[in-house]
């Protein structure tokens, strides 16, 4: 617990917004406290690091980080991958059978490994792949375009006939589908989003099932608006012993089989915190489905609530299970009483919003 000379922030490569930075700062001074070691801010990339220090990074960590002097997911909150396609909602589906173009390192081994977990739909990598795919799909119903690195759902749009898919691909950037990827797959009709993930920090393993809610941003659009977790002492087979609901049940078996299949395909992936976003909802032909979506192999949205219940978990060695969420709202007005504000102001983009997360009993 006292081994780290401190902990550091990682500024990641994306243009991260003000509640963003403070929401990560806030979770860097809590897991410092924690971890039994100073909170040192960002890291600056010209300095030297020496000594052993705990990382918090604002991305998936990518390639080789040797010079930071990370041994291993204890000395990190997040993941680690070897190609950056890992890191993004790509790997959640195949290729076509015979693409123009793929990014070196894919599998599609892993692909057809986790078809049976996830909806129906392709990654492409190029345009003319993305208006094949999109072809085939639409036969079955509407389909949902999605950026590869998009996050809270923004960007993301749905095409209903060839021209709104030959108009929608046509207003893309080539060349940054060929560097990260586009994803196409089944739209479902008022799904439900399952969150199912696992953190281990300081030799705590906490495994968790929950649902996500949307809210309004200043422009109207629904977006990610929190999280609501139940959290349990272990690894997955601990939240398994849960009387859980058939359709939280049936997530959580889809999340497991998908990380396993990718540990297994790219075993160099490296994990202290994983999250997977299952839905499950309507077809446009009626039928009932289920998928795993994407995985977040670093800080997220719920972050907020694994982070301040691990700290429920540590300071009480004898709790087994607790409840906790974040929220997110676009309006100016307080976080209700009982809560923990993690950000209230300005957002440049949208308007007025606050942050806040709760902790409670199960």
């Amino acid at each position: 617990m006292g081994a780290y000379k401190g902990l550091l922030l990682l500024p990641g490569t994306a243009q991260h917004m003000a509640h963003e930075r403070m929401v990560q700062r806030q979770l860097g001074e809590k897991l410092a406290a924690l971890l039994g070691c100073p909170f040192l801010g960002p890291h600056q990339l010209s300095t030297q690091i020496r000594g052993r220090h705990y990382f918090l990074p604002e991305d998936t960590l990518i390639g080789d980080v040797s010079a930071l002097g990370i041994g291993g997911p204890d000395d990190f909150f997040g993941g680690l991958v070897e190609h950056a396609f890992l890191a993004t909602k790509a790997i959640s589906h195949p290729a076509l059978d015979a693409p123009r173009h793929l990014p070196v390192g894919w599998s599609e081994r892993f692909a057809r490994q986790i078809e049976g977990v996830t909806l129906q739909g392709f990654s492409a990598f190029a345009l003319e792949d993305a208006v094949e795919a999109g072809q085939q799909l639409l036969r079955a119903g509407p389909i949902r375009l999605k950026p590869v690195d998009g996050t809270g759902g923004r960007g993301q749009q749905v095409v209903r006939s060839p021209d709104e898919l030959e108009n929608a691909l046509a207003a893309l950037d080539e060349q940054h589908v060929r560097e990260q990827g586009l994803v196409l797959e089944e739209d479902l009709q008022q799904p439900t989003t399952y969150s199912v993930g696992q953190i281990r920090v300081a030799g705590v393993t906490l495994s968790y099932h929950g649902t996500q809610q949307l809210t309004e941003d200043g422009q109207g659009n629904q977006v990610y608006g929190g999280s609501r977790l139940t959290l349990v002492r272990g690894d997955y087979s601990a939240l398994m012993t849960l009387d859980l609901p058939r359709a939280v049940r049936l997530a959580v078996q889809q999340a497991r089989i998908f990380e396993l299949a990718a540990l297994e395909v790219y075993p160099s992936i490296q994990a202290s915190r994983r999250n997977y976003d299952v839905a499950q909802g309507l077809n446009a032909r009626g039928q009932t489905r289920s998928g795993v979506l994407e995985q977040s192999w670093r800080v997220g949205g719920a972050s907020a609530a694994e982070i301040f219940a691990l700290e429920a978990f540590i300071k009480n060695p004898q709790l087994h299970t607790l409840q906790a969420s974040t929220h997110e709202y676009y309006r100016d007005a307080p976080p209700p009483p009982g809560s923990i504000c993690l950000y209230q102001g300005q957002d440049s983009e949208d308007g007025p919003l606050a942050k806040y997360v709760k902790v409670g009993p199960s």
